[in-house]
């Protein structure tokens, strides 16, 4: 029986001919001539039973029938359009960024885009490109050089005028947070140094995006932490892509379970002990408010020294970088009277 054509695509192309075209169907095998109109395909390829390629002939503009040739009688017709062949113009790229290694898939929009044989960005080959209609073409970017890369379009009409840009951007880099610890209840302002950093649109403190984040230039961003725990590195993504991490840690808030002496006098220089946990960063003891001196002996143990003040209970804590510790109760005892 005769062969059918249930697809063509592209179902148009150029006068000037030249447009591969696949025909889908069934019960081609033994075909021996593909016709757009009364004229045969400049060539044709059987590809299997249910798939034939032809390069369409020249042709005056319009619809003509496209019939597939078979000893067994012509297919049904499906109907092909020729236009004429325009020089095209790009007025869109979207994205207009990516990543120097290639791999985005952009968006090309404009006119004069049917038959397009070729696409560039900066002179080097689309990596892959459909044509998804006369004002339609994605792309997939090559690698390319950090910088502005002028997109083209080639068609039998013509190459597009290099007036249209995309841009590669540079990975980013990240060499240091400063601070690089902070509470698990997160709020601590982050600097970020590093280099490639405009246009970064996410800053993630390990798989979570920073409460809030601001590009200062290219080489620092500072950002505030999320809450978290544990160790979470800080990564920074642009449209030069991911950054490698930098170490960012969760200081647990410290506690108090023990001050020895937790009595003293109210003059200055009773040496007191203070036992809890997660102490190893502390930056400040206070008795009732007062800043005293001390030595961090272990992250379960400090010494510090009590500062003078009136008689009566105080309450002394420990500020580390995990925050500040509830407090334990020290009471100065006034000295006898004479």
């Amino acid at each position: 029986m005769p062969p059918t054509i249930n697809a063509i695509n592209p179902s148009q192309g150029p006068t000037t001919g030249g447009t591969t075209v696949t025909l889908t169907g069934t019960g081609m095998a033994g075909a021996t001539a593909v016709r757009f109109a009364s004229s045969n395909a400049a060539s044709f390829t059987l590809s299997s039973d249910t798939q034939i390629t032809a390069v369409s002939p020249a042709r005056a503009a319009g619809a003509v029938a496209v019939v597939v040739v078979h000893p067994t009688g012509n297919s049904n017709s499906v109907t092909f359009t020729y236009v004429v062949a325009q020089v095209p113009v790009i007025t869109g790229v979207a994205p207009s960024n990516g990543t120097t290694s290639g791999g985005t898939s952009v968006t090309l929009t404009g006119t004069g885009f049917t038959g397009a044989t070729t696409v560039t960005f900066a002179g080097v080959p689309a990596t892959s490109f459909m044509v998804n209609s006369a004002t339609q073409i994605t792309a997939v970017t090559p690698a390319g050089s950090a910088g502005a890369a002028v997109v083209t379009v080639t068609t039998p009409g013509g190459t597009s005028a290099p007036n249209a840009f995309f841009f590669y951007a540079a990975p980013p880099v990240l060499n240091a947070a400063a601070p690089a610890q902070g509470p698990t209840a997160g709020g601590v302002v982050v600097t970020l140094t590093g280099t490639n950093l405009l246009n970064a649109s996410t800053v993630r403190f390990g798989s979570t995006n920073a409460i809030s984040f601001t590009v200062v230039s290219a080489t620092q961003i500072t950002a505030t932490a999320p809450p978290g725990t544990g160790s979470s590195p800080i990564t920074v993504i642009t449209p030069g892509g991911t950054s490698n991490p930098v170490a960012f840690t969760y200081a647990a808030t410290p506690t108090l379970t023990a001050l020895v002496p937790s009595s003293g006098p109210t003059s200055a220089g009773t040496v007191v002990t203070l036992t809890g946990t997660n102490l190893a960063s502390a930056s400040a003891v206070t008795f009732g408010g007062t800043a005293a001196s001390f030595t961090v002996m272990s992250d379960t143990q400090i010494t510090a020294l009590a500062p003078a003040g009136p008689a009566g209970p105080v309450t002394v804590t420990v500020t580390t970088v995990g925050g500040a510790s509830p407090g334990r109760t020290y009471t100065r005892v006034a000295g006898p009277g004479i």
